[in-house]
């Protein structure tokens, strides 16, 4: 899948969420909300982590792994969409800023 096919599975099952929200709740998550949610995936992932330096090891660490780096981009994705961010934009601009620095950096200490 590409970023785009990403982002449109992100926002099919965020809409499927709001609608069980809506049905528990009354309502669907907040951006601060689905933050605070992003959040907890976090740190979960930190202990994952963890587990990879083998302070907190586990069976399915790999498995684990994998499913906490794709809930944290699903949070990432379902942030942007919500604040109209173009991610490929972004992240290209972000890159290219980070990759200009780094090449400054480089002939300063040569």
């Amino acid at each position: 899948m590409d970023l785009t096919e990403l982002q449109a599975r992100a926002r099919t099952v965020r809409a499927r969420y709001a609608d069980v929200e809506r049905a528990a709740y009354g309502r669907s998550w907040t951006t601060e909300e689905l933050m605070l949610g992003f959040l907890g995936d976090v740190g979960d992932l930190a202990k994952l982590v963890q587990g990879k330096a083998g302070v907190r090891p586990r069976a399915d660490l790999d498995e684990a792994l994998a499913h906490e780096l794709a809930d944290c981009l699903w949070s990432v994705l379902t942030l942007a969409d919500a604040y109209g961010v173009d991610l490929e934009a972004a992240f290209t601009s972000t890159m290219d800023g980070l990759d200009a620095h780094l090449v400054a950096r480089q002939a300063e200490g040569s």
